[in-house]
């Protein structure tokens, strides 16, 4: 059987952007970590947030279904464990899951009309 993911992932660079929308534009600042699970159970993984001043929230289960993708937004609460993060704060990220899977991030920063998208996969172990 080969390897498809890792157990433990870790962003680094967590900063939520400004939400305001360019001019009439769908576009809106928001950060998104998509998990993909490409095994035939369920995995169970619970999600760190640490931040430069203060203690970290930790354990927020996330359950990532068999063979699916699973998307966070991470200025929907409801997604986080009821966690409201503050925009524009710099966080980290610390993933624990049963089972391998794969984690990449995305933030769409709309500061500048000319917009920002950065996608990136997490550092694995």
């Amino acid at each position: 059987m080969s390897k498809e993911g890792a157990k433990n992932w870790y962003i680094v660079d967590g900063y939520l952007p400004y939400k305001g929308r360019v001019d009439e534009e769908i576009f809106e600042g928001h950060e998104a970590i998509m998990i993909l699970n490409c095994h035939d159970e369920d995995a169970e993984i619970f999600m760190d947030i640490y931040y430069e001043d203060r203690e970290p929230d930790e354990n927020i289960k996330i359950a990532s279904p068999a063979k699916r993708v699973k998307c966070i937004r991470m200025d929907h609460p409801d997604e986080i464990g009821g966690i409201r993060l503050d925009r524009q704060l710099q966080y980290s990220l610390r993933f624990r899951s049963n089972i391998e899977v794969i984690i990449q991030y995305g933030r769409m920063d709309i500061a500048q009309s000319n917009l920002a998208y950065i996608g990136m996969m997490g550092y694995s172990e």
